[in-house]
């Protein structure tokens, strides 16, 4: 399994095992929250937030994955892909990412868990995670 270290909460940083803790109906699937699991936590490789990096990306359409902040330059390890195009978020969150392959997934959690208030219905937990070397990226997809 592919991880880099402990976090201030004294967890390995890794996504796996992790839940999407909020998943909101017509809008987002949230997860990441690496040291407690349910929204409170955001470890980061850097032991605390880190800076915004750019707001290239846009949040044009489904599928973009963004970091959760709370505010200007407080970025952890929790991030969010949209189900919807999000444009009320751009300059906000800094997306790093899109959803190449596998939608469908996406959208079934969101019509399975998904709640308007965010508190999802079921546990959604991600049973594994990794980086994937560049050689291997065109295997992929």
């Amino acid at each position: 399994m592919w991880e880099k270290g402990k976090g201030a909460s004294g967890k390995e940083l890794h996504y796996k095992g992790t839940p999407f803790h909020r998943i909101v109906s017509g809008f987002v699937i949230q997860g990441g929250d690496t040291a407690h699991g349910d929204g409170r936590g955001s470890d980061s490789i850097y032991g605390g937030t880190f800076p915004d990096e750019n707001f290239k990306i846009k949040h044009s359409h489904a599928g973009i994955v963004s970091m959760v902040n709370s505010g200007p330059d407080s970025n952890g390890s929790q991030f969010f892909i949209t189900t919807v195009k999000a444009s009320w978020l751009d300059g906000e969150h800094v997306a790093f990412g899109k959803v190449i392959q596998g939608m469908d997934t996406v959208y079934a959690i969101e019509g399975g868990a998904g709640t308007y208030n965010g508190k999802p219905r079921k546990k959604v937990v991600i049973a594994d995670s990794g980086e994937i070397p560049m050689s291997k990226w065109d295997e992929e997809s």
